[in-house]
């Protein structure tokens, strides 16, 4: 056994942090961990997270309630929540002089609204917990090595072709495609699912969108037709297509099929909530019976903003100088079905934001959520995005990466 337990962690974000914090608190003197980041800036997603605000967390303190956020990893999550949750990323970031603030839909940022309030955070607890942090130096192979009378150990060969030995290692190097963890992983023994975007919206040429982007919609609904993909949520046009939180809950939960079908399906969008086809229907013809000499594209019954009301009476094939009278019951019903049915194809996607994020990764199966320890490998810990886990945008991404990380970080801090 070594006189000294030795925590190498690879990938300096969030998840790497917090766990190499968590763990260099709780070895002490006993222990050292070192902290390789491949690029000059560590913490880099966090500083831009929440446009620069970082989103640190979200204000569901219910485990259950929580992991419904998490279109791949809830069920692993759930205990994983019990043991640290967004009540406990609180508690450790206000220890440590952090305030928080919770908004309206329940996400949460540090009152100063800077993300550097939280990497300035990380960076001093990290210091001083003693985490020895190495930037601009990744690691190239990780081999595992035989120890007389122990378990094996791991030798890192690093990028400038040096060496470091181990005995307890955590990847967590996010779940991107290029992503060293997952080759290093795979090599050590793991299966990874195939990494592919998660949060991303929508393109969509389409005629009844042009020159209406900043138009939102409180609430809608957006649906793919042949699947059981569904949500709703408010809705941004923008001038590629669509995008807010109904179009990017879409994409988290059918990241998979929506990457299998090429990020070209069609589009089912209700903008008229809580109306069906039929009682829009209704109410459309009640509206003409008590306003039929008003104008349609000037009277609009919903609340809903008038550009766009504008543009779909003219997709029904309707003269905007139309009086309610004139509108005839074909035409009410067109309308009813761009208002609560409208058809729209998508053709290809874009990334939201700086905050990639990933479905896919090392296979949950594979990895204790107690210890977030290796059932393939002893000794290799995993944390983050690395792990075929992606949550919802609002905070639980980073929730992810905080629990992760402190379980990791104390497992690895238990002597061997």
């Amino acid at each position: 056994m070594a006189e000294q337990q030795r925590v190498v962690v690879i990938g300096g974000g969030a998840a790497g942090f917090f766990a190499a914090i968590a763990c260099a608190e709780k070895l002490g003197p006993a222990g050292t961990v070192t902290l390789y980041e491949a690029t000059a800036l560590p913490l880099a997603k966090v500083r831009v997270s929440g446009g620069g605000r970082c989103n640190v967390t979200h204000a569901c303190f219910e485990p259950r309630e929580l992991v419904k956020k998490y279109p791949r990893g809830g069920r692993e999550l759930l205990g994983a929540f019990s043991r640290w949750q967004p009540r406990d990323t609180i508690a450790w970031l206000a220890e440590r002089g952090v305030e928080t603030k919770t908004e309206e839909d329940g996400r949460m940022f540090p009152v100063s609204d800077d993300s550097a309030t939280i990497v300035d955070c990380l960076l001093a607890a990290a210091e001083k917990a003693g985490v020895q942090l190495v930037t601009s130096m990744g690691v190239r192979k990780v081999e595992r090595v035989a120890r007389e009378g122990a378990p094996p150990d791991f030798w890192l060969t690093l990028t400038d072709n040096s060496g470091v030995r181990c005995e307890r290692l955590l990847l967590a190097t996010g779940g991107n495609k290029s992503s060293a963890g997952l080759t290093i992983a795979e090599a050590l023994g793991h299966r990874i699912m195939p990494p592919v975007p998660s949060l991303f919206t929508f393109h969509i040429d389409d005629p009844r969108l042009i020159g209406l982007s900043g138009v939102s919609v409180e609430n809608a609904v957006v649906s793919v037709p042949g699947t059981k993909l569904r949500t709703d949520g408010p809705l941004l046009i923008t001038h590629w297509g669509l995008s807010g939180p109904a179009v990017l809950k879409l994409s988290a939960w059918g990241a998979r099929e929506l990457a299998a079908a090429n990020y070209e399906f069609p589009l089912t969008v209700n903008w008229a909530l809580p109306h069906t086809r039929e009682s829009l229907g209704r109410e459309l013809a009640a509206v003409r019976e008590k306003n039929p000499k008003k104008q349609i594209v000037t009277w609009s019954p919903l609340a809903m903003p008038q550009r766009l009301w504008e543009r779909l009476v003219t997709a029904a094939g309707i003269a905007p100088a139309t009086p309610w009278a004139q509108v005839g019951n074909l035409a009410l019903s067109t309308l009813a079905a761009q208002l609560t049915a409208a058809e729209l194809t998508v053709v290809g996607k874009s990334l939201f934001k700086e905050e990639f994020v990933t479905c896919g990764g090392v296979q949950l199966a594979e990895v204790d959520f107690k210890t977030m320890e290796s059932r393939v490998c002893p000794g290799l810990h995993f944390a983050g995005e690395v792990l075929d886990i992606d949550g919802l945008t609002g905070g639980f991404n980073f929730q992810s990466a905080w629990t992760t990380g402190w379980l990791a970080g104390q497992a690895m801090g238990e002597r061997d």
